[in-house]
């Protein structure tokens, strides 16, 4: 299954034509999909399920239909087992760019994180998950495909947003600010974390 996010609405892609009575299933084949994304911008759909029994078909569909901008990105952990995030757009996000020419993803996440964060000595521990998010560039979708490598770091100094990008601040989040900072970042970053981050504390909650 993917799920790809328009304005933090998913499009989901599964090889189940039935995942909830609220979705909306239509076959792969009769998808049009610019179509679609502009509904679910109208706010004219929320729940769409997009199906194919082949699985290896769903992701060709979607680099099929629209242009793809490839990116690397990094779930930072220090010593103290807290997580490094940027502040950048009004929300909380994790640190990630665009994979360069002749370069890897995985080279690609490390880079950008240490230019977006001032970070050092970054190691790579595993690769997490892929992203997608669909958006808009000089009046055209593109698809942006993010892949997640989770990486340590016993780097202590400062740490230095990059103005240029946007980027406000820099932060260093123990387990508790982190639920906290989750709950004003992106749908599909919280896709990368276990769902006890996710669990907020009842009193926390607006009712």
């Amino acid at each position: 299954m993917y799920k790809v996010f328009v304005k933090e609405i998913p499009i989901i892609l599964s090889t189940e034509k039935n995942i909830g009575k609220q979705y909306k299933a239509i076959p792969l084949k009769l998808v049009r999909f610019k179509k679609l994304i502009k509904q679910i911008n109208d706010g004219k759909l929320l729940y769409v399920n997009l199906y194919h029994k082949n699985p290896e078909k769903l992701e060709r569909f979607l680099r099929k239909k629209l242009k793809v901008v490839e990116a690397g990105g990094g779930m930072v952990f220090n010593a103290k087992k807290e997580i490094l995030f940027i502040r950048r757009n009004g929300k909380w996000d994790l640190p990630k760019g665009k994979i360069e020419k002749h370069e890897t993803h995985q080279e690609a996440a490390i880079r950008e994180t240490e230019e977006e964060t001032g970070v050092k000595n970054l190691v790579v521990k595993r690769f997490i998950t892929k992203t997608y998010h669909v958006f808009k560039r000089n009046d055209k979708f593109k698809l942006k495909i993010t892949y997640w490598y989770e990486m340590y770091t016993d780097y202590d100094g400062e740490l230095i947003p990059e103005a240029n990008e946007g980027i406000k601040k820099v932060r260093w989040k123990n387990f508790e600010k982190t639920q906290k900072a989750l709950q004003d970042s992106y749908e599909n970053i919280k896709l990368l974390f276990p769902k006890e981050y996710l669990t907020t504390h009842p009193n926390d909650r607006v009712s």
